[in-house]
């Protein structure tokens, strides 16, 4: 079983990707609260998210930096080659569901506050192909 369920807020604003066919993607970091304290004080976890198609454009529309949002997905692992011959290895999360938990409103586009507004990943949309994988950020 590969299933991943966190809480989080965007480390900055998502940014809406246009790929081959028309597709929509958008690639976040979400840092996620530690359960305890070390001794310097709280801790968080950094972790990379990927959604595609209409659940992108939802997140890139609603939320911004700061927002605290809930996601579900699975864990994906890939590797590419760079130009210069190192291979890059990412393990991010491809998130299947969103809930906005508390937004903030993007930094070029103000937008209201939305509460509790969930949206579901069309399984068919994170489907792409290793060109795609290829225009994937590395955060």
């Amino acid at each position: 079983m590969n299933h991943v369920g966190m809480i989080g807020r965007m480390t900055k604003d998502p940014m809406l990707k246009y790929l081959s066919e028309g597709r929509m993607q958008t690639s976040f970091v979400l840092a996620v609260q530690r359960t305890y304290k070390s001794a310097k004080g709280d801790e968080a976890d950094f972790v990379l998210c990927t959604i595609w198609g209409k659940l992108a454009e939802h997140t890139v529309k609603y939320c911004g930096k700061g927002s605290l949002v809930g996601i579900d997905g699975h864990i994906h692992s890939r590797s590419y080659q760079k130009e210069d011959g190192n291979r890059i290895f990412v393990t991010e999360v491809i998130v299947e569901e969103v809930q906005f938990l508390q937004t903030k409103p993007r930094m070029e586009e103000p937008t209201g506050p939305t509460f509790g507004k969930k949206e579901t990943q069309a399984k068919d949309d994170f489907i792409f192909t290793d060109q795609e994988h290829k225009e994937l950020p590395v955060v």
